[in-house]
C-alpha cells in the first residue's frame, strides 16, 4: 500500500432529552470512544478492488461488524460522497471503545461523528462544521446526540423551517455533577421509539415546555438539587417507555423520592443523576450489583482531531 493517512478522533458519549427536553437537550460526558482511522490510495488486486479493516477494543469487541457495515466505515463512505471526493480504496480502523453500545449514553452517535470527522481530515477537507452536523443528523435521525457530541457541554439543537438541524451550545455551570447508572441490560433506539404514543395532552405538553426552560437555567445558573429536581420533571417520554426497562424506571422514582435529580438517559436504559457532594453516598447506596455507577465530567470541547505528530 502506499499514500496513506492517519488521524486521530476522539468523541464523547452524551445524553439526550435529560428529562423534559425531548428530542432538544443534550449534554456532553467525559467518556470517550478513540478512533484512528488511515486510509490508503491504492490497494493489492485490480484497480477498483477495496481492502477494509476494522480493529475494535473495549465495548462492542467481537460484536461489531468489521467491514464495510461499520458504522464508522458508512460515515467516512458517506462524508466523502457528500463532499463529492473519490472513496478512499482502503481504510483501516483501531477503535478503542468505552461508551456502552445500546444503552442511551450515544454510541451511535459517537460513532458517525467519529466517521465524519475522519473523513474530512484525511479526505474532504473543505466540508464546513455545518455540513458535517446535517450530515451526522442525517445518518442518526436527530440532532440531540451528534450535537453535544460534536461541540461539547450543553446544547439545543431544533429543525429549521428549512429542514436543515440547527443547534445552540450553553456552558454548564461549574457545579454540575453528573453521574450515570449504567445497566448490564440493553436497549434499542427504535423499540424505545416505538413506545411513545402519536399524541399526548396539552396540559403534558404545557408542562414540559416550562421544565426544559427551567432546566436550562439550573443547569447553567443554579444547579442547586431542589431546582434540578423540579426541573427534570417529564410527562412526554419516559412514562411511556418504562414497560420496556421497569428496572431504570424503579431506580428513577427511588432515586427522586430521595431528592436526587434522575431520568433516563436518551432512549434508555442508563440512568442519569445530577450528584452533588451531599447526595453522593444517598446515589452509591442505591445501586445494586446490577448496576455499574460512574461519576462523570462535563465535557466542554467535543469530539477532538488529532494527526499522530501532533499528539
Amino acid at each position: 500500500m502506499a499514500s496513506s493517512r492517519t488521524v486521530v478522533v476522539r468523541v464523547p458519549a452524551t445524553s439526550a432529552n435529560l428529562g423534559p427536553g425531548f428530542d432538544s437537550l443534550g449534554l456532553a460526558l467525559g467518556l470517550y470512544d478513540e478512533v484512528e482511522a488511515e486510509i490508503f490510495d491504492d490497494v493489492p488486486g485490480s484497480a477498483h478492488a477495496r481492502l477494509v479493516k476494522v480493529h475494535v477494543e473495549g465495548e462492542g469487541a467481537g460484536e461489531l461488524d468489521t467491514g464495510e457495515a461499520h458504522l464508522i466505515i458508512r460515515a467516512i463512505r458517506a462524508a466523502c460522497d457528500r463532499a463529492g471526493v473519490s472513496q478512499p480504496r482502503g481504510i483501516r480502523l483501531r477503535c478503542h471503545n468505552r461508551i456502552p453500545h445500546a444503552r442511551g449514553l450515544g454510541s451511535s452517535s459517537a460513532a458517525i461523528c467519529a466517521g465524519i470527522l475522519a473523513a474530512r481530515a484525511l479526505a474532504a477537507p473543505d466540508m464546513t462544521d455545518e455540513e458535517v452536523f446535517t450530515l451526522a443528523t442525517e445518518m442518526e435521525g436527530h440532532p440531540d446526540n451528534v450535537a453535544p457530541c460534536l461541540s461539547g457541554g450543553l446544547t439545543i439543537a431544533w429543525t429549521h423551517l428549512s429542514g436543515s438541524p440547527r443547534m445552540l451550545k450553553l456552558s454548564p455551570h461549574g457545579g454540575v455533577r453528573p453521574v450515570v447508572y449504567v445497566p448490564r441490560t440493553r436497549l434499542s433506539t427504535e423499540v424505545a421509539r416505538g413506545l411513545l404514543p402519536k399524541d399526548v395532552p396539552h396540559a403534558d405538553a404545557a408542562a414540559n415546555a416550562g421544565r426544559a426552560a427551567l432546566l436550562i437555567a439550573a443547569l447553567t445558573q443554579r444547579p442547586e438539587s431542589g431546582l434540578l429536581l423540579a426541573a427534570t420533571e417529564d410527562r412526554l417520554h419516559q412514562i411511556y417507555r418504562a414497560p420496556a426497562m421497569p428496572a431504570t424506571a424503579d431506580l428513577i422514582k427511588r432515586l427522586r423520592m430521595a431528592g436526587v435529580p434522575a431520568v433516563v438517559s436518551g432512549a434508555g436504559p442508563t440512568v442519569l443523576a445530577f450528584g452533588t457532594a451531599d447526595t453522593h453516598d444517598l446515589i452509591a447506596s442505591e445501586v445494586g450489583s446490577d448496576w455499574h455507577i460512574q461519576p462523570l465530567d462535563v465535557d466542554r470541547s467535543g469530539a477532538s482531531v488529532q494527526f499522530p505528530e501532533t499528539r
